[in-house]
Formats: structure tokens, C-alpha cells, sequence
């Protein structure tokens, strides 16, 4: 049978880093085997839902370059792939359970369920449906039962748990399994209301899309059992498990918004590149070995496997992500660049710059920054003459003999006819030799007269880029204003 896997979201909100690590991973194991991957919208809870949370999640699911092979808008045969759609399947279903008996009626009100997890908490027991007290068909009796369904008595369909059975199941990432039957919930399946349960929509979908690896984060772990369960109860064959280990703050809490940004959007709108997201995502919790981070989405799905998932949380590094940032804006087009950093032109008043030139700027600065949106303000003096200059940094480099150093070979730059990197470099080396000097001595006037900065690029590539003109011009401003005590 081929692979067929799936990401089922609620649509209850933005895409979480979590859901998309989830959804890559599957993705990457459907392509790495040659399968078919599907979205599934999982929306039986309607109290949460939130209006175009459906397409929302799609779109930033396909920013990141996952493609889906079926599911709503995207076609394929085991439709349809949203669960309100699906209700009366899950009935059906639900009264399979029923007259196999493994699972039952139960018509206990909140008010009852409420005193009896009150009863159970003051015992100091887990709280958990008690089969044998509770108002259930096995307590009174199959008469009182099928009088109280003709009167359209509220009710739920319970599954119901073997107590004195161990439960196992195979796990691709955790290994075997085993779960004691007296410590699984007799969870509800289909609820007063009709609509199902996650845990019966989840498993009657999984069987009638052929599902064949269920690949979800831990927080499901607990679940498995119950949907075990219901495989066996159904007679099905159960699909390969394998759950993903949790996203950790640096502190190892649970990663949650309190501590920064957690939807895919929001790093989208900061000006993350998409390649850098999701080579980082990959590798929360993954790795193929070896000392290579950056890989093409190729790259992942080609070394993409399960077995090499790890069980411990994973740590979401934000620091580690904005250094991989930093290296896809290394390699990245140039052309790339500045289509992300044009809508930040404007904003700068710098929308009138060439456009070569710009590419330019992006291509001097790349190395120093981590986000192209970063250029306008790191690098303002490439777009503007200083208007200020770095106190501190002029105090500790501008002494009383720089003048007498700088002034001849701001004479000798004068004199080029070709103001390139390498003859600036060339009259520079040629007169620190003759001159006996380091090269700090000039290098840190330069920076201050044509930036105004203490940090930036390479001064010669940066002097070259501006033009002779523009670097003069710098330096008689400075040199104007220092006379003048301005400075």
C-alpha cells in the first residue's frame, strides 16, 4: 500500500509553529516515500471556529512550500475533506460501536457528572466516567434505555474501555507502548448534539482516506489508546504511529505566545525568509546527521526519516533562527532581496533610489545584518549623508594628530580617476608603508567622515560604491563642521 498521510487542523485561529512543524514532517515523509498528502479540516468543535482560519492556514502552509495532493479546493476521491461535511457518517458509525458493544449509551446530565468528578476528587481518585454508577444503558437496564432514546432523551455515545486489558500499540518515534485499561477514560464519542467527538471523526476519517501513518505531536499520546481502541473495535487495520516530541522555550516550558511570536504569520511579516523558516522547523526535533544545517527543501525530504525523529522536546531557539536568517540572506538572489526589501523604501523615504544601486547596497551589507528590512537603518548613510556622527566613537578615534595622517591621503583619493576598491586599497597600503602606519589610523577617520558609524562594511567597497563625488563631498562636511566645533 502507498504512504498516504495527512494534516488535519482545526480552524480555529492562525497556523501555530507547532501545526507547521507537523505538517512539514508529514509532508517531508509522503515525499521521501513517494506518497500522497492530504489536508483535512477538523471543525466539529463550532464553538472555536474563526472566520477564514481555513484559508489562512492553508496560504502559510503553502508560503512555506507545502503542496497539498488532496483535500478541500485541491480535489481527490475520499472527500469530503472537512468534517462538518461528514456528520452522518460519524453516526453511523458511532451505532456500529453500539451493536457490537464497544460502546454505549449514557444520559447523565452535567449537574451528575459534575457530583461524580467532585465524589471522585475528595477520594482522591483521577476523574473518570464510572461506568457502573452513572446513568448509562448497562445501569438501567436495555427497557429504560430504548424508552428514554424514543423520548428523545439527551444522550451520548461512550466508548467503552476494556478495564482489565492492557493496551499496546508500536509508536515509529517512541517505540512499544503499553497502556493499562483501567486508566483510560470511557471517552465520549458522539456527543448530545450529534456532532462527534475528535477521537471518532479522527479514527472513522483516518480508515475511509487510507491513511497509513498518522504523524501528530505528543499532546496526542495520551489519545492513542482510545483510538486503538476503536480500531479494534471496528475491526480495522490501525495505522503506523509516530509522535513528535514537544516545542520548548528556552526554559523548557511548553512553547507558548507569553514568550514571543508563535504563528507562522508573524514571522512571515517580519521578514523571515521562507527557506530559512523551514529549514529551521525541520530541524526542531530532527536531524540526519552529520554537521550540515542548511538544506534545500530537496535536501530534507530526501534525508527525511522518522526513525531519526527525537523523543525529548525541542527547543525553539529564536537566536538560531535569525542566524540561519542571516545565512539565506548570504545566498540568496540579489533580485530575491530587493523585491522583500522594496515595500521598505518607501517607508525610509528612499523610493527613488536606483534600483541597481539598492541591489548594491543589499549585496555591501548582507553580511552584517540578519534581515534584508534591516538595510534602510543599518545602512542609512548609504542613502543619506550623515547628519550625525557616533560621539564616542569620534572621541576615542579622532585624535589631535589624525588631521595631520588623514588630510594627505584624502589628497592622494582626490587624484583617482578610477575610484574602484582595489586602487583605494592600493594608494591606501602604499601610504601606510611609506608612512609606517597601521591601518587603524586611517581606517577609523574614513569610517567616521563617510558614515558616521563605528560598524558597516568593508570601508574601501563601501567608498567605491558611493563614488568619488559623494566620498569629497563626506569628507569635506566633517572636516567643516570638526573646524567649526559642531563636532
Amino acid at each position: 500500500m502507498s504512504v498516504r498521510v495527512r494534516f488535519a487542523p482545526s480552524p480555529t485561529g492562525y497556523l501555530h509553529v507547532g501545526g507547521l512543524r507537523t505538517a512539514l514532517y508529514n509532508y517531508l515523509f509522503a515525499k521521501h516515500n513517494n506518497g500522497t498528502m492530504i489536508i483535512r479540516i477538523e471543525d466539529t468543535d463550532r464553538t472555536r471556529l474563526v472566520e477564514d482560519a481555513q484559508e489562512n492556514l492553508i496560504k502559510s502552509m503553502q508560503w512555506c512550500g507545502i503542496e497539498f495532493d488532496e483535500g478541500p479546493g485541491f480535489g481527490g476521491n475520499y472527500g469530503p475533506y472537512i468534517q462538518s461535511e461528514r456528520f452522518d457518517l460519524y453516526r453511523k458509525y458511532s451505532e456500529k460501536l453500539i451493536e457490537n458493544d464497544t460502546a454505549y449509551y449514557a444520559f447523565d446530565s452535567a449537574d451528575e457528572l459534575t457530583a461524580m468528578r467532585e465524589r471522585q476528587q475528595a477520594a482522591g481518585l483521577a476523574p473518570k466516567y464510572d461506568r457502573s454508577t452513572m446513568k448509562n444503558q448497562y445501569t438501567i437496564g436495555a427497557e429504560e434505555t430504548k424508552k428514554l432514546l424514543a423520548e428523545n432523551t439527551p444522550h451520548v455515545i461512550r466508548l467503552k474501555v476494556p478495564t482489565h486489558d492492557e493496551i499496546h500499540f508500536s509508536d515509529q518515534i517512541r517505540g512499544e507502548v503499553v497502556v493499562k485499561g483501567k486508566d483510560v477514560d470511557d471517552q465520549i464519542l458522539l456527543k448530545s448534539d450529534g456532532f462527534p467527538t475528535y477521537h471518532l471523526a479522527n479514527v472513522v476519517d483516518d480508515h475511509l482516506m487510507e491513511i497509513t501513518h498518522v504523524i501528530r505531536g505528543e499532546e496526542w499520546l495520551p489519545s492513542t489508546p482510545k483510538h486503538v481502541l476503536l480500531y479494534k473495535a471496528f475491526g480495522w487495520e490501525m495505522p503506523k504511529f509516530g509522535h513528535l516530541p514537544l516545542l520548548l522555550n528556552d526554559n523548557k516550558s511548553k512553547l507558548s505566545k507569553r514568550h514571543g511570536d508563535v504563528a507562522v504569520e508573524d514571522f512571515k511579516e517580519k521578514g523571515y525568509f521562507k527557506e530559512a523558516f523551514v529549514n529551521f522547523i525541520a530541524l526542531l526535533g530532527w536531524n540526519p546527521s552529520g554537521e550540515q544545517e542548511i538544506f534545500t527543501m530537496k535536501e530534507l525530504i530526501d534525508g527525511f526519516n522518522l526513525s531519526k525523529v527525537n523523543k525529548g522536546g525541542a527547543i525553539f531557539d529564536r537566536r538560531k533562527l535569525e542566524w540561519m536568517n542571516s545565512q539565506y540572506l548570504r545566498i540568496l538572489p540579489l533580485e530575491r532581496l530587493y523585491k522583500q526589501l522594496e515595500p521598505n523604501l518607501e517607508k525610509y523615504d528612499i523610493q527613488d533610489q536606483d534600483k541597481q544601486y539598492v541591489m548594491n547596497v543589499i549585496n555591501l551589507l548582507k553580511e552584517r545584518i540578519n534581515f534584508v528590512e534591516q538595510i534602510p537603518e543599518f545602512g542609512d548613510y548609504m542613502f543619506n549623508r550623515p547628519t550625525t556622527y557616533d560621539e564616542k566613537y569620534v572621541a576615542k578615534q579622532w585624535k589631535e594628530k589624525t588631521p595631520e595622517i588623514i588630510l594627505p591621503l584624502i589628497d592622494k583619493f582626490k587624484e583617482l580617476d578610477e575610484f574602484s576598491h582595489d586602487k583605494l586599497d592600493q594608494v591606501a597600503q602604499s601610504y601606510l608603508r611609506e608612512n609606517e602606519l597601521g591601518f587603524g589610523k586611517i581606517g577609523h577617520p574614513l569610517r567616521i567622515m563617510i558614515t558616521g558609524k563605528s560598524v558597516g562594511a568593508n570601508m574601501f567597497d563601501t567608498m567605491a560604491l558611493l563614488g568619488k563625488d559623494e566620498c569629497i563631498a563626506r569628507f569635506d562636511q566633517f572636516l567643516s563642521k570638526k573646524e567649526k566645533g559642531e563636532i
